[in-house]
């Protein structure tokens, strides 16, 4: 079976969608066979891996409206084993939506599909609000990654997000984790930088993760060019730091399944 991360947090423009596509390629690009899940109405994801709106014929909202099965509407991307289930969401779609989202365990039962049993990593890009798809996420997942920028009202969102974890955790979803805290278009030299790292490491520092995603102009480019930052150009910044952190995860479960095994023998 596949671990699920969702990517969430309930604020944007804080590098959700860049963090969920270039952690799913740098995990494509270890080898590991990965499906990126569009859940936000935007569709920032698809878009970031070339895929326009008008050239999608199936999408997750169909899936989660009966109206397409899973295999519909995997498409593969330019980067080997990476696919994706695109997000084409409109606003007449997102009231249905939120009907549909009361099911929570409904996307929990889309996961099981046989379909889905070829993948090692299922990441879930979600939107910036905690109701509704990202709760369904949540309730699937077995991690959650929490993208934070520099700013006052950043460090708000991560007090929100893991609360809400919490909750998630105590009334649907036992096994729910935080798998880590990414910081992302990091200036480490900058004033508000430090003010966000003093109260981030006094609160959490047990989540925060090694690995630090820099502002790099190729995650800026790859949106315009519908590539991960890995195929632009591997050995810039940005892409060294999303390898970094996909490796970063990678030894975690490495290390799991060592104890594991330890522990049974």
């Amino acid at each position: 079976m596949a671990k699920v991360i969702s990517v969430a947090v309930p604020k944007g423009g804080v590098g959700k969608s860049t963090t969920a596509v270039n952690l799913a390629a740098s995990f494509a690009v270890s080898e590991k066979k990965t499906l990126l899940i569009d859940f936000d109405s935007t569709g920032s994801s698809t878009i970031c891996l070339g895929f326009e709106k008008e050239n999608i014929s199936g999408n997750i909202f169909d899936v989660l409206s009966f109206k397409r099965s899973i295999s519909e509407v995997i498409y593969e991307t330019n980067l080997k084993h990476l696919d994706l289930i695109p997000s084409k969401i409109s606003s007449t779609d997102e009231v249905r939506l939120h009907k549909i989202t009361n099911n929570h365990h409904l996307f929990s039962h889309i996961l099981t599909q046989e379909q889905l049993k070829e993948y090692d990593y299922i990441i879930i890009d979600c939107p910036p609000f905690l109701q509704g798809l990202t709760t369904i996420s949540l309730i699937s997942s077995d991690s959650v990654i929490i993208p934070i920028k520099a700013g006052k009202f950043s460090l708000s969102s991560i007090e929100k997000m893991v609360e809400y974890v919490e909750w998630v955790k105590s009334r649907y979803n036992s096994k729910l984790y935080i798998e880590g805290i990414v910081l992302t278009m990091f200036e480490p030299n900058t004033i508000a930088w430090k003010m966000t790292l003093d109260t981030i490491n006094e609160k959490y520092c047990d989540l925060l993760f090694e690995s630090a995603i820099p502002r790099n102009i190729t995650l800026c480019e790859s949106e315009f060019l519908g590539k991960p930052g890995v195929l632009i150009n591997a050995k810039s910044p940005g892409a060294k730091a999303y390898l970094s952190l996909a490796n970063e995860i990678l030894s975690r479960v490495k290390v799991q399944k060592f104890a594991a095994s330890v522990v049974y023998a």
